[in-house]
């Protein structure tokens, strides 16, 4: 089912469904667009820019992911004129269909949303994902890093093999087109067992 056209943000990285993306907002065709969707509120989609910057120059190429992911705005702040700080989550993956720049430089997206993933807990040959990935996040607590600066988000749902592999591919440092790629998966099994090998690649496991 194809929604109404929605706006969309490039980005040069990749988010995934349940994901916690910061951001700070200066560029006015984005200022408007995040005051109409606090205002609604409505979301927006993170697609990845496979071409040009994120912030634009005159005359400049941009090209965007075919994929991306729907968020929602969890809080926001203004701390000074022409300035927003705002807090994103992950909702729901979305195909585009078809995609146009506005004059002012907004893109907007016809798209499709795809599936959310399946419930499947982590078989046991995979649970050192689980078990490395709850390390990481304890190690964080140890730390007293505050909410707003960890890279997860509460509710850590550490048996699930989609929950587990999506915090996975945002935090390993691989190129944009293998997470991408995975973003595109809609079996959660299969992503978690190429984030497995991709672990072992990093030597996390």
């Amino acid at each position: 089912m194809t929604t109404s056209p929605i706006p969309l943000f490039p980005l040069s990285t990749v988010l995934f469904p349940d994901g916690y993306l910061p951001l700070q907002i200066f560029e006015v065709r984005y200022l408007d667009m995040i005051k109409r969707a606090i205002a609604a509120g409505t979301g927006f989609g993170i697609v990845t820019l496979t071409d040009g910057a994120e912030v634009r120059t005159p005359d400049a190429i941009e090209t965007v992911a075919p994929v991306g992911t729907m968020v929602q705005i969890r809080s926001h702040a203004a701390p000074m004129p022409g300035l927003m700080q705002i807090q994103c989550i992950g909702t729901s993956r979305f195909r585009i269909d078809a995609s146009e720049r506005l004059k002012h430089g907004l893109w907007m997206g016809q798209v499709t949303p795809l599936p959310p993933d399946q419930v499947v807990s982590i078989p046991n040959e995979l649970e050192d994902t689980a078990d490395a990935l709850g390390r990481l996040i304890r190690t964080l607590q140890d730390e007293q890093v505050v909410t707003e600066e960890m890279p997860l988000q509460a509710p850590f749902r550490l048996d699930e093999c989609g929950w587990v592999a999506n915090r996975w591919a945002e935090l390993l440092p691989f190129e944009a087109e293998q997470k991408l790629r995975l973003l595109e998966l809609d079996n959660p099994l299969v992503r978690l067992e190429l984030i497995q090998d991709l672990l072992q690649v990093h030597g996390v496991l």
